[in-house]
This record gives C-alpha cells, sequence and structure tokens, in this order.
C-alpha cells in the first residue's frame, strides 16, 4: 500500500460526528482513529474536541476513546483525559514475545502498558484488547492478562486473530469456543471487572454492555 503523509485534522469533523451519532440514536460510543504520528500530539486535541462535540450534541451519551499510544506523550494522553471519556481504551494487541510479529519493537508493548497505567492513575476506567492466534502459548496469554491487570487494566477483550493481507502474519492457531471461554474464565480470575472473549470479537463488540455491567456492580448494595 502507497504511503504519504496525510491531511490536516478537518475541524468540521467533530461536529459532523456528534450530528452522525445523534441521527443514530446512540446511547454509546467508540471513537478511534488512524494512528498520526506526523501530528505534534498523535492527534490528542482532535479526540478531545470529537468527545467534547458528541457530549454537547448528545446529553447523556456514554463515550469510549479508543486511542493509540501517542509515542509515550504524557501530555497528549492528558489532552484526551481532560475530555473526560466514560473508557480510555487502548489495545495491548498481542503478548510481548510476538510484537516483532506485528511490525513493532518490543518495547512499545512496555508503553502501552504505561499508557493504561497513567490513564488508571487519573481515575479512568480503562480496556484494552488482545488478537490471539499469532503462536502465543497459553502461558503467554496468562502472563499478559497479568501485565495488564498489574497496569490497572479493568476491561478486556479477546478475540481470534484473522490474516487481513498475504504480506501480514498467517494464522497459528484457530482456537474454540471453548478455549475462548476458558481465556474468559482466566481473566476474571485474574481480576478485571469484565470481560468479553470469543473468536469474532474486536475492540469495540459490545462494548457498551461491558459499561453497563460494571455500573451494574458498582451499584449493588454492599453485603451486611
Amino acid at each position: 500500500m502507497a504511503k504519504g503523509r496525510p491531511l490536516a485534522p478537518d475541524p468540521g469533523e467533530p461536529a459532523r460526528v456528534a450530528e452522525a451519532i445523534a441521527s443514530l440514536g446512540l446511547a454509546y460510543a467508540v471513537i478511534t482513529s488512524v494512528t498520526r504520528d506526523d501530528l505534534p500530539d498523535g492527534g490528542a486535541a482532535h479526540f478531545a474536541a470529537v468527545i467534547r462535540a458528541i457530549r454537547a450534541k448528545n446529553p447523556g451519551i456514554r463515550v469510549e476513546a479508543l486511542i493509540p499510544d501517542f509515542g509515550g506523550d504524557a501530555e497528549a494522553l492528558e489532552t484526551v483525559l481532560e475530555a473526560a471519556p466514560d473508557v480510555l481504551n487502548h489495545n495491548l494487541e498481542t503478548t510481548e514475545a510476538l510484537y516483532p510479529q506485528i511490525r513493532r519493537p518490543r518495547e512499545n508493548y512496555r508503553r502501552s502498558l504505561d499508557v493504561l497505567a497513567a490513564a488508571k492513575k487519573r481515575g479512568a476506567l480503562t480496556k484494552s484488547g488482545l488478537m490471539i492466534g499469532l503462536g502465543e502459548s497459553g502461558e503467554d496469554i496468562l502472563r499478559t492478562f497479568a501485565d495488564l491487570r498489574r497496569a490497572g487494566c479493568d476491561l478486556l477483550t479477546v478475540g481470534q486473530y484473522l490474516q487481513p493481507t498475504t504480506a501480514h502474519p498467517p494464522v497459528a492457531k484457530y482456537y474454540t469456543p471453548e478455549e475462548f471461554e476458558e481465556f474468559a474464565a482466566a481473566a476474571r480470575r485474574a481480576g478485571f471487572l469484565e470481560v468479553v472473549s470469543g473468536p469474532l470479537v474486536r475492540s469495540s463488540y459490545e462494548a457498551g454492555r461491558l459499561y453497563e455491567a460494571v455500573q451494574k456492580k458498582d451499584e449493588r448494595p454492599c453485603a451486611t
């Protein structure tokens, strides 16, 4: 695929996104973007503008921001958090050892964990996602769950990796639905508040349901 310098963010986009959400009558929206390493803040200000525009146009809506790592820029992350998304989502994507297979330096794994940890320290409800089937072991997956929990990650999605093009790594294993259920149980034991795990699960899959499930847990009366 040919690469080139993208256009600057469209200042009219936040209002159009907010209008589209209003026309669809959505109660929960997930906002994401391509990586914009060409921008000084990685696109953080645009994320914040979109979140604020959605809220202004759609009172009561819940907004999840699915962000890149912003190159580890703490100020960029703070810009998004100041817009107060209901959920801050950043995908870890795979296990640490397999980062080279997805053409990312292994140190990016720790940087992603740092993003989630920093968001959690700011009081955000945090979320991440994994694609499995690239050749990781069961132990690798459980270790990744533990890494995410140490970073304070609250919500988790686990789905089957599918090879998008012949230029991408092939699928090493197709997990069964039963295996996905086992991983979901293991993730809950690790301490995640909510987990959705299955062959067709992606990072935004049942996003609203996960959020509502956490809110219902918070509303339960304490045992006396």
